[in-house]
C-alpha cells in the first residue's frame, strides 16, 4: 500500500504534471505525430508493427481534455490500448491519477493503475445553520477526494475500484484522517463501499468495521452512514451514537440511529422527514431504549435502582393541506418514562420537561365560517407516578368573523360556537383518582360598534350574550362531581377607549444617533359589565370560559409611553420604536374576579381575592438592532410589594457573537396567600453566549442556569468546535444538578460528547440534543 502520509498527493501531482509539461515543451529533439486522434510527443519512438509503437522519454499523449504522461508508453492503435510505465499521470478535466504503471483504454480513458494515487472533485456541502441554543459546525471548503491504492481500476469517469488502499479529503502534507480498506468501491457521484475499513487519524487506527457504506455524492443529501459520536455520562456511562441516512427522494428522507450505553443499555431511533409543497411537511422521530438495571444517587445520598425494561419516546410535527381550504396539523411529544426523558435528553429544557402531549387539529374556512376540530391530550407529571391530564376529546369550534350588518352605522356582528368533551383528570399509579371531565356546548354572539372618526381617540362599544351547557355539575354542598347537567347564561356590555394620544417631536440633526425623536403618551381604558350568573358555584371549571364571575363590573386602565427615533437603515431613514413603557391595572366590583384574570401572571385561583389587580409594569428598550432588553414586574396593590420581576437582555455583535441574560424572581409577600411560602419561591438566572470567527472556522457556546434560592448551578454547558482545512472536531461538556427541584428525578449528571467532521463528508449529532442539535 502507498503510504499517503509521505507527501501531499495534490502537490505531488501538480509538480509532476508541471515538470513533464515543461520538459516536453523544451525538448528540441522530441518527435511529434498524430495517432488515433491523439497528439503524441516523445524523445524517441519505435514502430514495432502496424499500429504498434513504443514511445520513450517524456511521453505525452493528448486529445481534447485528456492527457497521458509517462516515461515509456507502448501504444496499440488498433486496440485503443496504452501500457504506460514510469511516472505515469493521466489527467481528464479535474480528475488526476498518478501511478508506477498503467494499462489504459485510450478511447474510454478507463484502465488499471498500479501503486496509484489520484484526485476527484466533490462539491462541499453547505454549512449547517446554528440551531436554537446551539452552534453548528460547518464542513471545510474542500472540493477534492484523494485516493490511493496498490491497484486502482478506473471503471468510469467517477467510479473506481481500489485494492489495498484508501481515500481522504485532507490536503495536508500529513493527512489528518483517512479511510483505508482491503477493497474500496469509490463512486464519487453516488456512494462508497469499503470492506475491512479502518478509520485513521494521524495514522492511528481509531475505528474498524467489516463493511462501510458511505455517501460521496456531489449533492447535500446522500444515502449512507453518518459519522459516529462519542460521549461519556456519569449516569449512562460511555456512549457511542451512530446513524444511517437514507435520501429517499427530493421530498423525503429518513435517519435510523443506534446507540450503545455502557451502564444503561442500548437504543434505536428513527427520524422521517417529508415535504409535499404548499405548506405540507412533517418530521416524526421515535426512540426505543432497551434499558438494563442501573443505580442512581439522589440529592439526599440515597440510591434509586432503575429496573430493566423498555421505554419509548415519540416526537413529531405534521402539517398537511386538505381539500376545500382545510389543513391538518398534528403534534406529538410523548415519552413512556419520565425518568428516561430526563436522563437521556442533553438539552436542559427537554430534560426538564415533565409533560407529554399529543394533538391533532383540522381547521379551515367553509362558506365564510372558520371551523376547526381538535383532539389533544396533555399529561403533567408532579412525580414519576402522579400526574394531571387535560385536553379535548374532541372539541369542535365554529367562528363567524366580524361582518358589517348596517350600512348607516358601523355595526358589526360576530359569533362563535364550541362543542366538545373536555378532559381533566388526576391520576396516580396509572389509575384515575379524580375525574373532572365534562361535556360542554358554548354559544357566544356579539355586536360591536367602533367609533374611529378622530385619529387621537378610538372608542369601541361591544355587547355579547353567552349560553353554556354542561353535562356535569358540582354538588353545591359537598363540591363533588354529579351527573346533573346545567346551563349558564349571561350577558356582557363593554366599552374600550384608546386615547386621547399626546405626542411631541424633537429635531436633532447634529446628534448623530437619530435625526428626530418622537414621544407619544397613549392612555387606554376598558369597562365591562357582566350580568349575574346564578350557578357559578356549581360549574365544573376546566378553562377560562368557565371562570367568568357574574354581577361584576371590571375596569382595566393603563398608560403606554412610546419613544421613536428616525435613524438610518439599509432601506433609508426610518422611524424605529426604541423604548416602550406600559403600566396597567384592573378594578373588579366582585373581588373573586381577581383570581381569574389571565392578563396578570400572578392572578391565580386560591390566592387571596382583591378588588384591585396587581400593577403590571412592562419596559422594552432596543436602541439598535443589536441590543434588545425587556423587563416585566407585577406589584401587589394592597401591600405595595413586588410579586414577580423578570428581565432579559440580548446583545448581537454582527454574525460573530451573541449574548443573552435572563433573570426572574418570585418574591415573598408574607401577608399574601400564594406568596407567603418561602419554599415555593423562585429565583433564576440564565446566561447564554456564543461566538465564532467570520469564516466559522472555530466557535463556542457557553450557557448556565443558576437557582439563587437553592444556591445551585442547575446546568452549565460548554460547546466548542475547531474546523481545520480538511477536518474538524466538536466538543461539548455539560454538568447538571437538579437537586431540590420539583418533578426532577435525576438530580445530577456530568456529560461529555465528541464529534468529528470530515471535509466534504459532514458529521452527525444525536437526536437528544448533544453538540448543538435542535431542541425537541
Amino acid at each position: 500500500m502507498i503510504p499517503s502520509r509521505l507527501v501531499s498527493v495534490r502537490r505531488a501531482l501538480a509538480l509532476l504534471a508541471s515538470g513533464l509539461l515543461a520538459l516536453v515543451s523544451s525538448a528540441a529533439t522530441a518527435v511529434a505525430q498524430t495517432a488515433a486522434g491523439y497528439t503524441v510527443t516523445a524523445y524517441q519512438q519505435e514502430k514495432v508493427g502496424e499500429g504498434h509503437w513504443i514511445l520513450r522519454g517524456a511521453v505525452e499523449m493528448s486529445r481534447a481534455d485528456v492527457q497521458i504522461f509517462a516515461d515509456t508508453i507502448e501504444f496499440f492503435e488498433a486496440q485503443d490500448r496504452a501500457i504506460a510505465t514510469g511516472n505515469v499521470v493521466m489527467a481528464q478535466g479535474s480528475q488526476r491519477i498518478a501511478a508506477d504503471r498503467a494499462d489504459i483504454n485510450t478511447r474510454t480513458q478507463l484502465g488499471t493503475f498500479e501503486h496509484a494515487t489520484g484526485v476527484a472533485s466533490v462539491r462541499a456541502p453547505r454549512p449547517r445553520q446554528a440551531p436554537p441554543g446551539g452552534l453548528a459546525m460547518p464542513a471545510a471548503a474542500v472540493n477534492d477526494v484523494y485516493y490511493f491504492g496498490d491497484t486502482v481500476e478506473r471503471l468510469s469517469e467517477q467510479k473506481y475500484r481500489i485494492t489495498h488502499g484508501g481515500f481522504t479529503t485532507c490536503v495536508q502534507p500529513t493527512p489528518r484522517w483517512e479511510l483505508s480498506a482491503s477493497t474500496i468501491l469509490l463512486n464519487v457521484d453516488d456512494y462508497t463501499v469499503l470492506r475491512n475499513m479502518q478509520f485513521k487519524v494521524k495514522g492511528v487506527p481509531l475505528l474498524y468495521l467489516p463493511v462501510l457504506y458511505y455517501p460521496t455524492k456531489r449533492e447535500e443529501r446522500s444515502t449512507g452512514f453518518l459519522l459516529p459520536t462519542y460521549g461519556i455520562s456519569s449516569l449512562r456511562g460511555q456512549s457511542v451514537h451512530s446513524a444511517f441516512f437514507w435520501a429517499i427522494n427530493r421530498s423525503q428522507d429518513a435517519t435510523v440511529m443506534a446507540d450503545w450505553y455502557s451502564r444503561t443499555g442500548t437504543g434505536i431511533g428513527s427520524e422521517y422527514r417529508y415535504t409535499r409543497g404548499n405548506g405540507s411537511d412533517g418530521t416524526i422521530s421515535t426512540y426505543l431504549l432497551q434499558q438494563k438495571a442501573n443505580t442512581y444517587t439522589l440529592a439526599d445520598g440515597t440510591t434509586r435502582t432503575q429496573t430493566p425494561g423498555q421505554s419509548l419516546t415519540i416526537n413529531g410535527t405534521v402539517s398537511q393541506a386538505l381539500p376545500g381550504r382545510f389543513r391538518l396539523r398534528g403534534t406529538a411529544a410523548y415519552f413512556s418514562s419520565l425518568l428516561v426523558n430526563q436522563t437521556f435528553n442533553t438539552n436542559l429544557y427537554d430534560a426538564g420537561r415533565n409533560r407529554r402531549a399529543v394533538g391533532v387539529n383540522v381547521a379551515g374556512v367553509w362558506h365564510g365560517l372558520a371551523m376547526s376540530g381538535l383532539y389533544d391530550r396533555t399529561e403533567w407529571f408532579s412525580t414519576s407516578t402522579a400526574s394531571d391530564v387535560v385536553g379535548s376529546a374532541p372539541r369542535v369550534t365554529v367562528v363567524r368573523g366580524d361582518r358589517r350588518i348596517w350600512s348607516r352605522v358601523p355595526l358589526y356582528f360576530s359569533a362563535s360556537a364550541e362543542a366538545g368533551r373536555l378532559t381533566r383528570q388526576t391520576r396516580s399509579e396509572g389509575a384515575v383518582v379524580a375525574d373532572h371531565s365534562v361535556g360542554r356546548l358554548d354559544v357566544a354572539p356579539q355586536l360591536r360598534v367602533p367609533f374611529t372618526r378622530w385619529q387621537f381617540l378610538t372608542v369601541t362599544v361591544a355587547g355579547a350574550w353567552r349560553s353554556t351547557t354542561y353535562t356535569r355539575s358540582l354538588d353545591p354542598v359537598t363540591g363533588a362531581i354529579t351527573a346533573t347537567g346545567l346551563t349558564r347564561q349571561f350577558g356582557t356590555l363593554g366599552v374600550q377607549m384608546t386615547g386621547p394620544v399626546f405626542s411631541r417631536v424633537w429635531d436633532t440633526p447634529t446628534l448623530g444617533y437619530a435625526d428626530k425623536f418622537k414621544h407619544s403618551i397613549e392612555p387606554y381604558a376598558s369597562l365591562q359589565r357582566t350580568t349575574s350568573i346564578s350557578a357559578f358555584d356549581r360549574i365544573v371549571r376546566v378553562d377560562t370560559v368557565d371562570t367568568v364571575v357574574g354581577s361584576t363590573t371590571s375596569v382595566n386602565y393603563g398608560i403606554r409611553n412610546r419613544l421613536y427615533a428616525k435613524r438610518q437603515t439599509p432601506r433609508g431613514r426610518q422611524a424605529q420604536e426604541i423604548a416602550t413603557l406600559d403600566i396597567t391595572q384592573s378594578y373588579y366590583s366582585d373581588d373573586r374576579a381577581s383570581q381569574f384574570d389571565t392578563a396578570f401572571a400572578t392572578s391565580i385561583a386560591g390566592a387571596a381575592p382583591s378588588r384591585y389587580s396587581p400593577v403590571a409594569i412592562g419596559v422594552r428598550v432596543a436602541p439598535t438592532t443589536s441590543v434588545n432588553t425587556s423587563l416585566r414586574a407585577e406589584v401587589d396593590s394592597r401591600y405595595h410589594a413586588l410579586r414577580t420581576l423578570s428581565a432579559n437582555a440580548t446583545l448581537l455583535v454582527g454574525q460573530q457573537a451573541q449574548a443573552t441574560v435572563g433573570w426572574s424572581r418570585r418574591f415573598l409577600v408574607p401577608m399574601l396567600a400564594g406568596f407567603d411560602n418561602p419554599a415555593a419561591l423562585d429565583h433564576f438566572v440564565n446566561i447564554s453566549t456564543s461566538a465564532q470567527n467570520a469564516d466559522r472556522r472555530f466557535g463556542t457556546v457557553l450557557s448556565a442556569n443558576y437557582d439563587a434560592v437553592r444556591k445551585a448551578l442547575l446546568q452549565e454547558r460548554v460547546t466548542a468546535f475547531y474546523n481545520a482545512q480538511c477536518c474538524g472536531i466538536a466538543l461539548e461538556y455539560q454538568r447538571y444538578n437538579f437537586a431540590g427541584l420539583p418533578s426532577y428525578l435525576v438530580p445530577a449528571d456530568r456529560r461529555f460528547f465528541l464529534s468529528v467532521t470530515l471535509a466534504g463528508l459532514g458529521n452527525f449529532s444525536p437526536f437528544n440534543g448533544a453538540l448543538g442539535a435542535a431542541p425537541r
